[in-house]
């Protein structure tokens, strides 16, 4: 049976998945600035709409002039945040007033809550450095943070999948997959920011060449200083190619790890489980090709935003279900165990 706030935290999760989406498409459609300030719009609640709100606003900042299209992405995806916010304090309040209920987590929605204010405060410097790279991917990890943890959170609450008593190894190999989806997602936000996601209009080559000319020290100088601007990036051709094929290289490593684990779960027995990981991984692998092929359709792109979130929710999912069993659940599975952990406990004599 479902645990007490299932339902909220299972709408808090979809409602996660609709602000990353938005999230991308504010950035694919480069309207990350099309509100130069926080957390209104040119002083506003909204986007001026009126000649006279917008005759203030570029009078208040006259080197962003007003682009209505995308001052409304912005700030509707803001709506969206700041809604999201306002459910998940509503989840971390009511854990801190069921937290004598055994069942109930206390320490996961407040970490969450911790983590939607750090985001919040990432969404304002995302503005007030205008695009710093370094800020714009880790406000784009914080959303897949959130997003991961409000799904463990709702698969706790949910009341179904038991912990598998399976090998330790088969459950390192999950951790160690899902660690390096996480830097694969790391290095797309890194080619995202930096708009190096057409850097490379071929495949499976890229400028015609197996290996162009890269420049990784400009590509990853993640202590470079704060820019005026980085709206289209700065950083030359070189550096950018480096970025791009340090995300083919990743996509690659993920790809071979991935197809690992899934048939280490079909031999477990796990067969949806492994049917489920090679699902997410073709059509984020065939999306990630077609962002490439057809220079980066917004579409595909905001899809393949989507693609690495379900890669990601997958490994959450797998790592869950391979998780270790509670010496409870290992007693309930096994009546000999039960019987010691009941005589241990002094619930029962021992003979």
């Amino acid at each position: 049976m479902h645990k007490p706030g299932y339902r909220l935290a299972l709408f808090a999760t979809l409602l996660t998945v609709v602000v990353v989406l938005l999230g991308a498409y504010t950035r694919l459609t480069h309207a990350g600035l099309g509100c130069p300030d926080w957390p209104g719009c040119y002083g506003f609640l909204g986007v001026p709409m009126s000649e006279h709100k917008q005759a203030i606003a570029e009078a208040r900042f006259p080197e962003a002039p007003v682009e209505v299209a995308k001052g409304w992405y912005e700030m509707i995806h803001r709506y969206f945040a700041g809604a999201l916010g306002l459910v998940i304090l509503g989840i971390a309040v009511q854990a801190v007033r069921r937290r004598a209920d055994p069942v109930q987590p206390l320490k996961l929605p407040l970490a969450i809550l911790a983590l939607v204010i750090l985001q919040g405060a990432f969404g304002m410097w995302t503005v007030t450095l205008q695009l710093w790279p370094q800020v714009v991917t880790a406000h784009l990890l914080g959303g897949f943070a959130t997003l991961s943890l409000l799904t463990l959170l709702t698969l706790r609450l949910s009341g179904r999948f038991a912990p598998l008593q399976l090998p330790g190894r088969l459950r390192a190999l999950a951790a160690a997959c899902l660690l390096l989806v996480i830097g694969q997602i790391a290095l797309g936000g890194w080619v995202s920011s930096n708009y190096a996601a057409v850097a490379c209009v071929d495949l499976p080559t890229c400028h015609g060449e197996w290996w162009p000319a890269m420049d990784f020290g400009k590509g990853f100088h993640l202590t470079q200083h704060i820019g005026p601007n980085y709206l289209g990036g700065q950083l030359d051709s070189d550096a950018r190619t480096a970025i791009h094929m340090s995300h083919r290289i990743g996509a690659l490593l993920v790809t071979l790890a991935l197809l690992v684990l899934a048939w280490r779960l079909h031999t477990a027995g796990l067969s949806r489980l492994a049917g489920l990981l090679l699902l997410a991984l073709a059509v984020q692998v065939s999306l990630g090709i077609s962002n490439v092929i057809f220079h980066l359709p917004l579409l595909v792109a905001v899809a393949h935003n989507a693609g690495g979130a379900a890669l990601l929710l997958t490994m959450v999912l797998i790592n869950y279900r391979l998780r270790a069993p509670s010496a409870a659940a290992r007693a309930a599975s096994d009546p000999a165990q039960r019987r010691t952990t009941l005589v241990s406990s002094g619930l029962v004599q021992g003979r």
